[in-house]
């Protein structure tokens, strides 16, 4: 039997530890969600509601299918929280949102854990020191309060963090077997096919991951045309890896050209992030912070990723291991590069914030408020990796007992106290998630109140954009209403035959009771002759709400 190289001994051996990692952090994920759920923090992000719905919807109304997952938010949390809302109770509590988010969250942390372990163990067997350092960025990523907190929603921060570090993890891993002796060549290309696949699955879940996946192309490419590397079993593995890299992005192109005669409507369309900011400045906003400049907007993304870290002078230590971690990458052992592509989400997000129409405000400076601060988050895992990675070069010279334990203490010091600053203030992503609640639910615990009191059997038409979660926290399906994504896409502007048009030029004929907030669809462009105003519902900080009995059937009052 052919003898295995050192390496591959060496991770199967690990494994065990590994696999150790994600347990200790599927323990904190139930735990945590059991705290947040008795709160009932599970839908205070809006956008938690509306992904939870999205999905929904795919199989719950008028017209089920995959369009329903419509084209800003990219369609695979959609995919996999789907099948754990099939459930009403579960679609009604957010439980089925939350499910995948916990998973990932768990395979986040071992990863962190496989990635710092396996770079600073090169050419040999895990030393000490590096197990050690190992174990401290999984502390660091796992014990985190605000991805503790959003892993137990259905956003897509704790799934796309996950699969932006095995794409790093495994593109190391390339790395260092396609550098090493020719029978490892095959190692080379399945790891290069596994970042492929975690490449894909992330340009499905954000868009950071396109700007990710086009800079790994780059950086493969790099490594492929090395004179010890250029071997043609690499070379083919590198045609699959870019295929895998642009099969996601050409996909949602595509689809958005066929179903939207657009395929940048995800980008320009009217429930774009360009289109809301355009909407804002004609409301009379000013512009966000750190439009059209770059400085201030890096300066406002890297302070949202300090908010996420710590509080108060806590934050200015993070910064400093975050620089003396990538200094030492840079002069210490220049074989750690690959650990740099975490740095990626700083340039994407400052991007964005120019020139993309994406916001970031920030409770410390103006405009004083929560927005957005969560992508912050997105630093974690270079955070995680570069601490561990300064501690690592600060133990390994450590020649006795109470020097390395002084470093140990010290760093595991910052890291207590930095957390504990944190759950003291409030997570800054659970601040964000209730301020920006308040107003929202109590408009829709009061609607749903309402929506309970009609027939059971009625049909309602709605615009499910705003305040779907009235429909969800009153258990009525989603089928049992005409609303925007009834509409037929292709057909642009209007589609005069679609069923949501028909019912918004002739409600009588198709619903027992519209429901109308106000500036939205349904109130702009529902033909209201004949129907009788039942309620109106008014809350603080929301629009004012109106339910119109069309006079259908006999569900007189």
């Amino acid at each position: 039997m052919k003898a295995q190289p050192m390496n591959a001994r060496a991770a199967r051996r690990w494994d065990r530890e590994t696999a150790l990692v994600a347990q200790f952090a599927a323990c904190v994920a139930f735990i945590s969600f059991v705290y947040y759920f008795q709160h009932g923090a599970l839908l205070l992000y809006g956008d938690a509601v509306a992904h939870i719905n999205i999905a929904r919807r795919v199989f719950d109304s008028r017209t089920p299918g995959l369009l329903q997952l419509g084209t800003v938010w990219l369609p695979l949390p959609h995919l996999l929280m789907l099948p754990f809302l099939f459930s009403d109770s579960a679609w009604q509590s957010g439980i089925g949102g939350s499910i995948p988010s916990m998973v990932a969250y768990a395979f986040g942390a071992a990863g962190i854990f496989r990635l710092v372990r396996g770079a600073l163990s090169i050419n040999s067997q895990p030393t000490a020191a590096a197990r050690i350092a190992a174990w401290l960025s999984a502390m660091i990523y796992a014990a985190n309060p605000n991805l503790i907190y959003l892993q137990i929603t259905a956003m897509t921060e704790s799934l796309y963090l996950t699969l932006f570090i095995w794409a790093v993890v495994y593109f190391r891993e390339f790395v260092q077997e396609s550098s090493r002796a020719e029978d490892e060549l095959g190692l080379a290309s399945s790891s290069l096919t596994k970042c492929g696949l975690c490449l894909a699955a992330a340009c499905l879940t954000r868009y950071d991951g396109w700007f990710l996946a086009a800079f790994m192309c780059f950086a493969a490419l790099a490594v492929v045309l090395k004179p010890k590397a250029n071997d043609r079993t690499l070379r083919r593995s590198f045609a699959k890896f870019v295929l895998l890299a642009a099969a996601a992005p050409a996909l949602w192109l595509a689809y958005n050209a066929v179903i939207y005669r657009n395929p940048l409507e995800f980008a320009n369309g009217p429930y774009s992030a360009r289109a809301i900011e355009q909407k804002s400045a004609t409301a009379g906003s000013s512009s966000h912070p750190g439009a059209h400049d770059l400085p201030v907007a890096f300066s406002y993304f890297l302070k949202s990723a300090e908010l996420n870290m710590a509080e108060g002078n806590w934050q200015k230590a993070w910064v400093m291991l975050l620089l003396l971690g990538t200094i030492a990458i840079l002069i210490l052992d220049r074989r750690l590069w690959p650990l740099l592509l975490l740095w990626l989400a700083l340039p994407f997000y400052m991007l964005s914030i120019a020139y993309s129409g994406v916001p970031i405000f920030l409770p410390v400076w103006w405009p004083f408020s929560f927005y957005n601060v969560r992508y912050g988050l997105q630093l974690l895992p270079l955070f995680s990796v570069t601490a561990a990675v300064t501690f690592y070069f600060l133990l390994s010279p450590a020649r006795n007992k109470i020097a390395k334990a002084a470093v140990i203490s010290s760093v595991l010091i910052l890291l207590a106290a930095s957390y504990v600053s944190v759950w003291r203030a409030q997570s800054v992503c659970l601040r964000e998630a209730w301020v920006n609640s308040r107003t929202r639910i109590a408009l829709e615990t009061e609607l749903a109140s309402n929506l309970t009191k009609l027939p059971h059997d009625s049909s309602l038409l709605m615009y499910l954009g705003d305040h779907v979660g009235a429909l969800q926290r009153a258990g009525i399906p989603l089928r049992r209403t005409i609303n925007e994504g009834n509409h037929r896409p292709w057909k642009a502007p209007v589609d005069q035959d679609g069923l949501w048009e028909r019912a918004l030029a002739n409600p009588a004929q198709y619903v027992d009771f519209v429901v109308a907030a106000e500036g939205d669809p349904v109130a702009l462009g529902v033909q209201k002759q004949g129907l009788s105003s039942m309620l109106l519902i008014h809350t603080v900080g929301q629009p004012a709400v109106t339910i119109y009995w069309t006079h259908r059937g006999n569900h007189a009052r």
